[in-house]
């Protein structure tokens, strides 16, 4: 179906909404969100009122003398998108399925505005500060790798870690479904990974129809109830010290989790939330992508991406990301160095020996059952690539 300047199109219900720099266009039907800056506002209002796209062409140059004004250029970005219905009265054979989130309307709004409103979010950033000079004042606190093996036997130690990693995991996502929904949106839960560990996420794409203020509070949601739940266990210990080992070791196991977590949610080469929460505060909602193509111009291993563009005054946010970036990439090598190879290389050390020795010795089914742990991991992990590597083809 050809378009040229006397082409007349019929998009699909279109809501728009001013965004801190640019516009953001959801299309109802699919629930897909679009970032366009302010010319391509005024023409998709123009082609609303039924304008021919030469007239339209004709009235945006003078409006927009800075910019490259091709309105058949245009009409053929929309049309790829999915947004256009009707070109001369000819249907665009268009599949539309929502895949916006449509879970968790059962939970009230009211619920999710108890726990994040005017009071509770300076309440959050207390915590924070508090935990921040916890750990200050009592250097004890802070995590070893050590604290994972509160057992003799490995494969209790992992199920402890596995199970008590979960809950905090659900508590994180709680806290982001919590917020979503006291602004009345639906959530969505889903399966993704972070590097080599599997995670649950919630999908904020429903975050697109508020502002970018309003935005903020989901982004950090999760966050704020680790902030709290490490909070709790900060106290536990410091209150209690001469408690119970294995209460010391389970409290030691959380500590060590949600330190870990948070320090990967500042690994800025990952979308993590603090990620998403950069990208909301700057107002550059591509700030990966043009990171990594701003860095592949000395970074060989960085694979370039010509479908990526900067806006002029998105440069210096790009400039900061991509230091921080590179930060994040050391920072994850220091915690797998500090953290994950000493725990890795305990864990292997006493239970690949044990394997030598099969019978009745409960150590041999205790390095069995580990590896059996290491094999069902490293599967949900493969599918969980799988599936974001099928969820990238079109």
């Amino acid at each position: 179906m050809n378009i040229s300047l006397q082409s007349q199109l019929t998009l699909y219900p279109l809501t728009i909404r001013e965004d801190k720099k640019h516009y953001i266009v959801e299309e109802s039907l699919s629930g897909d969100f679009f970032e366009m800056p302010k010319i391509c506002i005024d023409a998709i209002h123009l082609i609303n009122q039924g304008v021919a796209l030469e007239q339209i062409e004709r009235q945006l140059k003078p409006h927009h003398p800075e910019e490259e004004v091709d309105l058949v250029e245009f009409a053929e970005q929309l049309v790829e998108l999915g947004l256009v219905k009707e070109i001369d009265g000819e249907e665009v054979q268009v599949t539309k399925k929502n895949d916006s989130p449509q879970g968790f309307t059962w939970l009230s709004p009211k619920v999710g505005q108890f726990f994040f409103n005017k009071v509770t979010k300076k309440l959050f950033m207390a915590i924070i500060i508090l935990n921040i000079l916890l750990v200050i004042s009592n250097p004890q606190l802070m995590p070893t790798y050590q604290d994972l093996f509160i057992f003799d036997a490995i494969t209790f130690n992992i199920l402890t870690f596995m199970g008590i990693s979960l809950l905090l995991i659900m508590i994180h996502e709680i806290g982001h479904i919590l917020a979503v929904r006291s602004h009345g949106l639906p959530a969505k839960l889903d399966v993704g990974h972070r590097l080599l560990f599997v995670v649950f996420q919630t999908d904020l794409s429903p975050a697109w129809k508020l502002s970018p203020k309003q935005r903020n509070v989901l982004y950090l949601a999760g966050i704020c109830f680790d902030q709290f739940m490490i909070l709790i266990a900060f106290i536990l210990k410091l209150s209690f010290p001469e408690a119970n080992s294995l209460f010391i070791g389970i409290l030691g196991i959380v500590i060590l989790d949600i330190f870990i977590k948070t320090i990967y949610q500042c690994c800025f080469y990952m979308k993590t939330d603090i990620y998403y929460l950069c990208e909301n505060l700057t107002g550059c909602y591509n700030l990966m992508e043009n990171g990594r193509q701003y860095l592949s111009r000395w970074l060989p291993f960085i694979k370039q991406d010509s479908t990526t563009e900067t806006f002029e005054d998105e440069a210096k946010f790009v400039r900061m990301y991509s230091v921080f970036y590179i930060c994040g990439i050391l920072l994850t090598f220091s915690i797998f160095i500090i953290y994950f190879i000493p725990q890795a290389y305990y864990a292997y050390s006493q239970t690949l020996p044990e394997l030598l020795h099969p019978g009745g010795n409960p150590y041999f089914w205790d390095a069995v059952v580990f590896l059996g742990q290491t094999i069902l991991m490293g599967s949900l992990l493969i599918y969980s690539w799988h599936k974001s590597n099928s969820s990238r083809t079109y």
